[in-house]
């Protein structure tokens, strides 16, 4: 029986899973990341946790299965998360700067003021942020000591997590990304498919640090034996989100899959037409296949499943995050308290890096459960944001939405999600869609897959979600986020 060996390396965890052909996981093993926060508002990782936590968690996955089945590797990636290392000696010069991190702000408002945003978003897709890879690149040059000079000089790499775990899984062989993660970098021409030299001049970007673009199914080179002893290729790389629309089945223009994990993001398959968005949603490369590109319209949202984390982690007030589901349900309503979790600005449909975060409606009556309520309830009145944005641009509103996300077991949050979008929402068999999506990159590379019509017959649906809630409370509930936002964005 082939098999398909999937690296999800996320914000918060890195995963390791073996698929079987029809997509079922047969084995899973995971390990947290820790996460580093110099100052607020910064937010790093250390890549030599990535490395080790990916090799760990692939060794333990590959034990509970025939590894000798194993026909490739798909990885997938938090986007946009900024390493640079050492070509020779493949050491990092810093942290990872991690995709929520808004430490280039003032440089992204500079690019604003000099009136470059407009062409950064022509040929992009994307708005100027801190969130995209460039500005962070530009900061890590200036920033550490000697760095700019290495990279003049050919002798510093950069690349989103993909990059850095094929250049190590390939023992320094291989410096190469994705069409999909290279589309986040604000260094990309979507339209082109290659580096943009205005892009990289405006944003202070040597071209000696880029790796190679290829498409999201291909030969990205063979692993070192000695790291999972296994002879196997990297045969698949997707951005998480890119990724998730792929193990969703988006491949019809108009699908829309929405993924709750860290931050929530939903993506709307656009077919092979660039969409300019009216609305500050994101266009973007969904994947990238025989050459071909089929584009999409994306959401971002920064904090969702983060909020809970918070919850746990930091007020203390859950030991567990599927506890949040009972808190939830235990509440006739939400008492009036929203919670808008800017914890790291504000990202579609706002795009405001220096909001912060807000819990409106407290009363002394509030506790622990109406905080959990707020969580949840934030994740479905962010989506429906992203989803009036969508409908407005692609001129059509969604007729369903496919879930995905450790989020999504959470019944009480998929049925509220479904009630606020006045719409069916699917949740398939396999949640782990953004690995299955790296798994089927890489089984269409190698052969197990002749096309994406393979991969949508092996969708299946866990269960649909249908909306319940009247319309004077839906609209009274979205009154009160409206008035929280507002709020939020000092308004």
């Amino acid at each position: 029986m082939a098999l398909i060996l999937a690296i999800d390396q996320g914000t918060t965890s890195t995963r390791a899973i073996v698929f079987d052909q029809s997509g079922t996981p047969l084995a899973t093993a995971a390990q947290e990341l820790p996460q580093i926060y110099p100052r607020p508002g910064l937010v790093e990782h250390n890549p030599d946790d990535i490395w080790t936590a990916t090799v760990e968690v692939c060794r333990k996955a590959l034990a509970q299965v025939d590894a000798n089945a194993v026909r490739g590797i798909g990885i997938t990636n938090q986007r946009e998360t900024t390493i640079i290392w050492d070509r020779e000696t493949g050491r990092p010069i810093h942290n990872a700067i991690v995709w929520q991190d808004r430490r280039t702000a003032d440089f992204c408002a500079k690019l604003k003021q000099d009136g470059h945003a407009d062409t950064i978003t022509a040929k992009t897709g994307l708005v100027v942020d801190p969130y995209f890879s460039g500005t962070k690149v530009a900061w890590l040059l200036d920033n550490v000591s000697g760095a700019r000079e290495a990279a003049n000089a050919g002798k510093l790499a950069f690349g989103t997590v993909d990059t850095f775990l094929l250049w190590r899984l390939t023992g320094g062989k291989v410096h190469a990304t994705d069409a999909t993660n290279a589309s986040r970098t604000m260094l990309y021409n979507i339209h082109t498919g290659a580096w943009d030299d205005e892009l990289l001049e405006r944003l202070t970007v040597p071209r000696t640090l880029l790796p190679e673009v290829r498409d999201n199914a291909a030969d990205f080179g063979a692993v070192d034996p000695a790291l999972l002893d296994l002879e196997v290729q990297v045969a698949g790389m997707a951005g998480d989100q890119h990724a998730a629309t792929v193990g969703q089945a988006c491949f019809t223009p108009g699908m829309i899959k929405s993924t709750y994990g860290t931050g929530c993001f939903a993506v709307v398959n656009t077919g092979p037409t660039v969409v300019p968005s009216q609305n500050r949603m994101l266009t973007t490369i969904a994947y990238q296949l025989n050459g071909e590109t089929t584009y999409a319209l994306e959401g971002s949202i920064f904090v969702a499943g983060a909020a809970v984390k918070w919850l746990r982690d930091t007020l203390k007030v859950i030991d567990h995050a599927p506890q949040t589901e009972q808190m939830a349900r235990s509440l006739a309503d939400n008492g009036g308290v929203y919670m808008v979790p800017a914890f790291t600005g504000l990202g579609a449909p706002y795009w405001e890096p220096d909001a912060r975060a807000a819990i409106v409606g407290l009363t002394l009556d509030a506790g622990p459960a109406e905080l959990a309520r707020a969580a949840l309830e934030a994740v479905c009145y962010q989506t429906r944001d992203l989803t009036q944005a969508m409908a407005a641009d692609i001129g059509q509103s969604p007729v369903s939405l496919r879930v995905d996300g450790g989020m999504v077991p959470n019944n009480w949050l998929v049925q509220f999600l479904a009630d606020i979008l006045e719409l069916p929402v699917d949740r398939p068999v396999v949640t782990e869609t953004t690995a299955l999506g790296a798994a089927y990159l890489a089984g269409l590379q190698v052969g197990l897959y002749e096309s994406t019509d393979d991969i949508a017959r092996n969708w299946q649906r866990d269960a649909n979600f249908v909306p319940k809630m009247d319309d004077g409370n839906r609209e009274a509930l979205l009154a009160g986020w409206r008035k929280a936002v507002a709020a939020a964005r000092g308004r």
